[in-house]
């Protein structure tokens, strides 16, 4: 998959394609759906499959010090959109210059002169220019004054008729629900990061775990979730079950909220090693204990709860 960061450099082999717009948080079935739209019309017409995303989120952008709401950062997005076939990412640095564009000159100076695109998906309450004024339709009419065509997507209404939206599914997970927030996803909430060092009171007690940042994250319901984890590179790359720790460890004192994952029957160092670790189900809050030998026993019982829902769930 290519990559290109910067609509006014754009080397030709990347130009052309049919391209699904928007930001693509958690990447749900919503936006899986307009990526096939895309797929179609560009099978139809002889182009790549592209996708056109923003980074940061423009949402970001211009609140910088709001709660982090990101469901994937742009590294599990792209990871994410790879595995569904795209060939072209358009991940384009979003900045003042940008913002500032009306909705026509991101029409012809973005889509049409900078990465030449022949189709653009959509969906229906998609919004696009300075202040957020172009719609869908506007999209459609630049789209026939300048040479590209134009599909709106219908919004995608799930079996318990609510709307896929990235917002239902932060709803989902604040609730401790990721059975839910799966369905709308279309696979299981990842949370994909570099290992990094952290205290080492899992290994003392006898359970070493997998220390992940959540920063900039939109954070999970705290607690204790029966998971899957894929090591992406080195020795150990694989899938693994695992029982992990989301929160702040109150037992601990006062802590920076973090991931923390234990590996079932793993041995070996994963430091700096990128994982993605997928949040199956939720077993409980997170506590505080009397003494550390009460605290053992629950993370006993916790890593034998996980291991019989990871069997009956076939992950």
């Amino acid at each position: 998959m290519q990559i290109v960061r910067d609509y006014q450099f754009v080397e030709e082999n990347a130009r052309g394609a049919s391209a699904a717009i928007g930001n693509f948080d958690g990447v749900h079935l919503g936006h899986q759906a307009v990526i096939d739209i895309a797929r179609a019309k560009g099978d139809a017409i002889g182009a790549p499959l592209g996708v056109v995303t923003f980074e940061p989120h423009p949402r970001e952008y211009f609140a910088p010090k709001a709660p982090p709401f990101r469901l994937m950062n742009a590294r599990a997005r792209a990871h994410r959109l790879e595995t569904l076939g795209i060939q072209v990412l358009y991940e384009l640095n979003f900045n003042a210059a940008l913002s500032r564009l009306s909705p026509q000159e991101f029409a012809k100076n973005v889509l049409t002169d900078g990465l030449g695109l022949r189709h653009v998906v959509v969906g229906r309450d998609f919004c696009f220019g300075k202040g957020r004024s172009g719609t869908a339709q506007d999209l459609v009419d630049f789209g026939r004054e300048m040479g590209f065509g134009v599909t709106i997507a219908d919004l995608l209404i799930d079996a318990g008729g609510e709307e896929v939206s990235s917002t239902a599914i932060r709803r989902a997970l604040s609730d401790g629900r990721p059975e839910d927030a799966a369905r709308m996803l279309g696979h299981w909430h990842r949370i994909e990061g570099r290992v990094i060092r952290g205290d080492q009171r899992g290994r003392e007690l006898g359970f070493p775990t997998a220390n992940m940042s959540i920063d900039g994250l939109h954070p999970p319901k705290f607690g204790v979730y029966a998971v899957k984890v894929d090591v992406l590179e080195g020795p150990h790359k694989g899938s693994y079950n695992g029982a992990a720790s989301v929160g702040v460890r109150p037992m601990f004192g006062d802590n920076h909220p973090n991931l923390e994952s234990y590996l079932f029957d793993f041995q070996g160092d994963l430091y700096g090693t990128p994982l993605s670790v997928a949040l199956v189900e939720y077993l409980r809050p997170e506590e505080t204990f009397k003494d550390l030998s009460t605290l053992v026993a629950q993370v006993e019982d916790d890593c034998s709860r996980a291991r019989k829902i990871l069997e009956q769930t076939g992950v």
